[in-house]
This record gives C-alpha cells, structure tokens and sequence, in this order.
C-alpha cells in the first residue's frame, strides 16, 4: 500500500463539511433511502395497529420483534455474500420489492377483512427478510459511489437519513392512518418505496471499480460456509474483529431494548399517558442521533479510530445507565438524546472502519458479518433487559445491563493491542 499518496490524497477532504454530499449521486441516493426507511417505519406504524386491534396479541407483538432481527442473525452473511455476487443495485430494488409486497398484502387483506394471524406472521417474515437484504447491499454501494476518502462521511449521512425516516415514520404513518385509513394508507406506502427503486435502474454505481468482480460471479454463494470463510480470513485483522466483536456487545447486552419498554419507563416518570411527554421520549434517541449526524459531519469531527470507538461506546453506555436510574424527567430525556448522539457516532465509525479495512473481494460478506453482531444479536437484547426487567423491575435490568456492557467495553480495551490495531488502520 502506497500510504503516502493515500494519506496525500485524504488531507483535503479534513476540512469539508458534509463532504459525501458533493457527490451527486450520493445526495440522491441518501434522500431515497430516507424515504425507504421512512416508509418501513409508516408500515410499522398502520401493521402494528391493526394487528393490535384485530388480535390483542402480545405473543404475536413479540413475533413481530423476532422476526425483524432474527433474520439479521441467520442471513446476514448470505445477503453480504448475494451483494458481494451481484449488482448491489439489483440486491437493493429485491428487497425493496419484498417491502412493497408486504405493504401491498396488508392492504388487500385490510380492505377483504379477512386478515388472520398466519397472514400476519408470513407479512412480517417477508418483512424480516427484506431488512435482511437491504442492509448490506446499501453499504456497499456507498463504497462505490463515495470511494475510501469520503467513506465515513457517507455512512454518517446514511445513518442520518435514516434516523430522519425514523422520526418522519411515525409521525406521517399515524397522519396516513388519520387520512386513508389502514388499508389504504398502506397501499399508498408502497409508492414511496419507489423513488429509490427507480433511481437505482440506471444509476452509474454497483460494479465500478471491482477488479474482482468476475471471479465474484464464478463464485458460488455456501451459506454458512461463507461465515466460517469470512470469519478465518479477518480473523487476523483487529480492527475489522474488535469493532465487530464492540458492535456484537452493545447489541447483545442492550441493542434497543429499551425502546419496547419506554411505557414503563414515561409512567414511572410521570407521564403515562399518550402525548407530547412520551412522544419526547419515544422518539428522543432518533432526535440524537439526527443532531449528531448534522453536528458531526458539519464540524467534521471525531475520525475514524478504533480506540474513539470503544470510548464512544463506554460514554453510550453511561447515558443509558442515567436514563435507567434517574427519577428526573428533563435528566432522562437528556440522557435519552444524548445516548442516541453516541449510537449514531459509535455505529457510523464502526461500520466506517470495517468497511476501510475489508478486502475488497469479500467486502459484502465482511459487511454481513458486521451487521449479523450488530443487528442480529438485537434478537437477544429482550432477555437482559426485558425478562430482567419482569424480575428485578426494568430500571434495575436496564442500568445493570449498561453496567455490565461498561465493564466489559472497558475490558475488551485493556486486552487489544491498540498498536497494531492503529497500524492495519493506517
């Protein structure tokens, strides 16, 4: 690696802010895919209502979570691996089928009342898998139209457009319930899958710059073979392995867990009741993390750095132990805003130091492998906080799991050899 030409070349882009967003496609590409994550969170919205209405189910709740993560458990790998085979265009408008399928069948089964749980269940699996398959294939597409030198601005901007869906979501799906109802409501969900569909057909990215790109095709895709690959050809890089191993962790132990208990969390705090004061709450992570992605990339501030990242994280798990502990409305919202700054930080420059660090050839697949411990470990998060929380209260299951991803992030920096780690970086 030549490193002083590259480090040439990365010494101009220090001083922009908002640097990926002077690349065209890239602008236009983060605008649809707010608009896609939005529309998920608008079928969340109108899905889960109705499903609470008709069925008054909290096993068929909880299903609903477990389907969403459980396929990032299991499938991450392969999806990495589909992205790494195929035009991660293509992989895209696949999944963003899957999504307009699933709001298309809540629709027509709306509209027939005729829906029941297994139509339900099957709506949230196709739901689960298109999730599943979008998510690498975004991020390997924003490798290709931002290349290395603009990289963690990219995924900073993504997580920002992202998190922006998630605060427009609600608020627009429960503005589409109020106006069309639920079934037409989400039927109309499914045209704002599709600016980025349509984009996607002629976009100039997706194979550019692939030296590897025909032995990729040649390449059969085996699954849970792919994992074991993956995982013995980084298991010699400590970056790609400490930040997969931190993001596992965090994920694990808390993930977003606490979401699903912010009821209990606004009626201990003296706010049960549906309105302004729980809706600060519910959505104050999102607010966060949508002023860090402005902040951050508008100062540019905080380059990649495993070492960041693991402080990053200690600072995100002590904000949520004050969320838990505190009795204080205005201390907890502040610890909530602030805990959803650190994510967006921490998140962003984990994904931007794996990608940096990947070989190209297997980008994907490193990528799958990043987002199963990142996303799919969220499958498990429920029992440290919720199932703790039915034993010793969930103040309690919240600031000890938050105690113990501390200690644990704290020891995983005393044991890596931060040398060698800032050397595969460079």
């Amino acid at each position: 690696m030549n490193t002083s030409s590259e480090s040439a070349g990365a010494e101009a882009p220090k001083a922009q802010s908002f640097a990926a967003l002077r690349h065209p496609g890239c602008r236009t590409y983060l605008i649809g895919t707010m608009l896609a994550m939005m529309a998920d969170n608008i079928e969340h919205v109108i899905s889960y209502w109705i499903i609470f209405q008709k069925f008054h189910s909290p096993a068929l709740g909880g299903f609903a979570v477990i389907s969403h993560w459980a396929p990032f458990l299991f499938f991450s790998v392969y999806a990495g691996a589909l992205a790494d085979r195929f035009d991660p265009r293509r992989v895209i408008q696949v999944a963003m089928g899957l999504f307009i399928l699933a709001s298309a069948g809540w629709g027509m089964l709306f509209l027939t009342d005729s829906l029941e749980q297994w139509h339900a269940v099957v709506l949230l699996v196709i739901h689960g898998f298109a999730g599943v398959l979008w998510s690498p294939a975004a991020q390997l597409i924003i490798h290709d139209i931002v290349g290395r030198t603009h990289l963690q601005s990219a995924i900073r901007m993504m997580s920002t457009a992202r998190q922006l869906g998630l605060l427009m979501g609600p608020a627009i799906g429960g503005g589409i319930l109020l106006v069309f109802g639920p079934a037409w409501g989400i039927l109309f969900n499914c045209l704002i899958y599709l600016p980025l569909t349509l984009w996607l057909i002629n976009a100039p990215y997706g194979v550019r710059n692939r030296d590897s790109a025909a032995s990729q095709r040649r390449r059969g895709i085996s699954g849970y073979a792919d994992m074991v690959e993956t995982i013995r050809l980084i298991a010699g890089n400590k970056v790609i392995v400490s930040m997969t191993l931190l993001a596992g962790v965090a994920s694990l132990i808390i993930g977003n867990a606490h979401q699903a208990q912010m009821p209990e969390f606004a009626h201990d705090l003296g706010h049960a009741h549906a309105g302004l004061h729980y809706t600060v709450l519910l959505t104050g992570g999102a607010a966060g993390a949508l002023a860090a992605g402005i902040i951050l990339e508008s100062r540019n501030l905080l380059a990649p750095s495993p070492r960041t990242a693991f402080v990053l994280v200690m600072l995100w798990a002590i904000a949520i132990g004050i969320f838990a502990t505190t009795s204080n409305y205005t201390v907890a919202v502040a610890a909530i805003v602030a805990a959803g700054f650190l994510n967006l930080a921490y998140g962003s420059m984990n994904q931007t130091l794996v990608q940096l660090n990947a070989p190209e050839h297997i980008r994907g697949r490193v990528i799958g492998l990043y987002n199963m411990s990142a996303h799919g470990l969220r499958t498990f998060s429920g029992v440290t906080v919720g199932f703790g929380g039915s034993l010793i209260g969930v103040h309690w299951s919240l600031a000890l799991s938050a105690m113990l991803l501390l200690a644990l992030t704290v020891g995983m920096v005393s044991f890596t050899s931060w040398a060698r780690a800032e050397k595969d970086v460079a």
